[in-house]
């Protein structure tokens, strides 16, 4: 049980101290290395969601002596990108550098949409880390403790800058320094509680294991897709967003070949 509520922790310990910048720099985050750090949440989300997720399901389904051994990660991928894009239609948020509300209307402040946006991207990260750990609970022959230790370090790794990225403009957009840390802070509290779900679904249904790995890589690249991505490639300099998928793709790749 010790492991798990670490392996839940890391992730919103990354944003956490991340939001903690907010004590540390004076100025908001420049373009340039908010460009870099969009770029390195993306690589690091597109390698879990191969190494991590889909591949172990994969295997897990061909453990399971399912005929169509694509199947499960099929359906789970789909049906997980279909999840985050009607979070996304109904959820009001407004991404980094936009000045146009997704989502319903509503009259909620932009500092507000823009902590909503990072707290929806955050639910997929949750799944994954949960979904992973209950296949290491379930003793699944593919996810080893050291694999969902790896998963959730990348996710973390991740996860410092867009605490930072939440808590800094709050603070030049007049907030306290602590009320703008507790902001970057609470949009992470959202993975450990998704991984709690997950886990406690999973241990009613492990047939769908599988599924809900898929589940949780396609919600991940979803957000790669849909935000992080655009977001990266807007205005100049785009290719520091580039350097920054490829280091962050490597980097979790490596985590999860060589502790996994």
């Amino acid at each position: 049980m010790t492991n798990i509520t670490i392996g839940l922790l890391i992730p919103f310990v990354g944003t956490v101290l991340g939001a903690a910048m907010v004590y540390l720099l004076k100025d908001e985050i420049s373009p340039r290395l908010q460009k870099l750090l969009l770029g390195f949440a993306s690589g690091v989300m597109v390698a879990a969601s191969v190494w991590s997720l889909l591949l172990p399901s994969l295997e897990m389904a061909k453990d399971q002596d399912i005929s169509a051994t694509w199947l499960p990660a099929s359906v789970g991928f789909l049906a997980g990108m279909g999840f985050l894009l009607l979070l996304d239609s109904v959820i009001p948020h407004l991404h980094i550098n936009s000045d146009e509300p997704e989502g319903v209307k509503t009259k909620l402040k932009k500092n507000t949409m823009l902590v909503f946006a990072v707290t929806l991207h955050n639910i997929p990260e949750g799944m994954a880390v949960g979904v992973v750990l209950a296949g290491m609970m379930e003793g699944v022959s593919n996810i080893s403790f050291a694999s969902a230790m790896a998963l959730s370090v990348g996710i973390a790794i991740q996860n410092f800058p867009e605490g930072a990225i939440i808590s800094m403009p709050l603070k030049s957009a007049g907030r306290s320094r602590r009320k703008a840390f507790i902001s970057g802070a609470l949009s992470g509290i959202v993975e450990p509680i998704a991984g709690i779900i997950t886990i406690l679904l999973i241990s009613v249904t492990l047939p769908i294991l599988p599924y809900l790995l898929a589940f949780a890589a396609g919600a991940m690249i979803y957000v790669v897709v849909e935000e992080l991505i655009p977001e990266a490639q807007t205005g100049t300099h785009s290719n520091i967003a580039t350097i920054g998928v490829a280091i962050g793709f490597v980097l979790m790749m490596i985590l999860d070949v060589a502790l996994g």
